[in-house]
């Protein structure tokens, strides 16, 4: 089974047979695996029944079966945070699901972008979204906060200027000013969600996407580390003022 929302031959009444030809548990449910169809990162696992499946076809937003509700629910219904689908896969097996989704804000109840986003402590770390930008084969290494962000300013701009493809950051540019300022919101309330748990690792990996993504805001909107680095200057007052003077 599969569906795209770019094929119109697909049309909702077609899947009727396989939706109910799914192998579902003795609960008739089946897992979901909701996937950023851009980045294919995992959004959260679910559950749908033959209902929800219907249902999710049928308005193009995911629908699933809340086992602790014993009811259906619409994701984003009350939040806002909605779930646009584009492709639904089935595995080989026919008893589980992946649905590949344009997402209209965070999927986690949380606030944070994906539900997996507790790590096991001692696992290796996956790269998030930004790590990739700095992750150049020929990038230098650097000492010091201010030479990175200088190096990663720099990067950013080329990639504005060059847009290159499979690159986030040309994503983001291309999708313009709108959709950076929304990720700047998400990665802050996901840094504020990081800084109130006892993960350390986990804030310095929020606050490090913050800051590219703040990065990439000022490059859009045409603002310069030198004008940053003047004001907070400027704010320390005179040498050897502080903060009684």
């Amino acid at each position: 089974m599969s569906f795209s929302d770019e094929n119109p031959e697909f049309e909702a009444g077609n899947f009727s047979a396989e939706i109910e030809s799914l192998k579902y548990d003795e609960r008739g449910l089946v897992p979901a695996i909701v996937q950023d169809a851009r980045t294919l990162e995992v959004l959260t696992l679910a559950f749908m029944n033959a209902e929800s499946l219907r249902r999710t076809i049928e308005s193009k937003e995911t629908w699933f079966w809340s086992r602790s509700r014993s009811q259906l629910w619409h994701k984003g219904a009350t939040s806002g945070n909605t779930q646009r689908v584009v492709g639904i896969k089935l595995d080989c097996d026919g008893d589980a699901l992946v649905i590949l989704v344009e997402p209209a804000g965070p999927a986690c109840h949380k606030g944070a972008r994906s539900c997996f986003h507790n790590r096991v402590e001692g696992a290796p770390h996956a790269p998030g979204e930004s790590d990739a930008e700095l992750n150049e084969a020929d990038a230098p290494s650097y000492e010091n906060l201010g030479e990175t962000l200088e190096a990663l300013y720099a990067l950013i701009e080329s990639r504005r200027k060059r847009r290159p493809d499979k690159s986030y950051t040309t994503y983001l540019f291309n999708e313009g000013l709108d959709k950076i300022l929304k990720k700047v919101g998400e990665e802050t309330a996901e840094t504020i969600i990081a800084a109130k748990n006892e993960d350390a690792a986990r804030l310095v990996s929020e606050t490090a996407d913050l800051l590219y993504h703040l990065l990439v805001l000022m490059v859009e909107r045409g603002v310069k580390l030198d004008e940053i680095s003047a004001e907070l200057k400027l704010r320390r007052g005179p040498k050897g003022a502080n903060e009684s003077d």
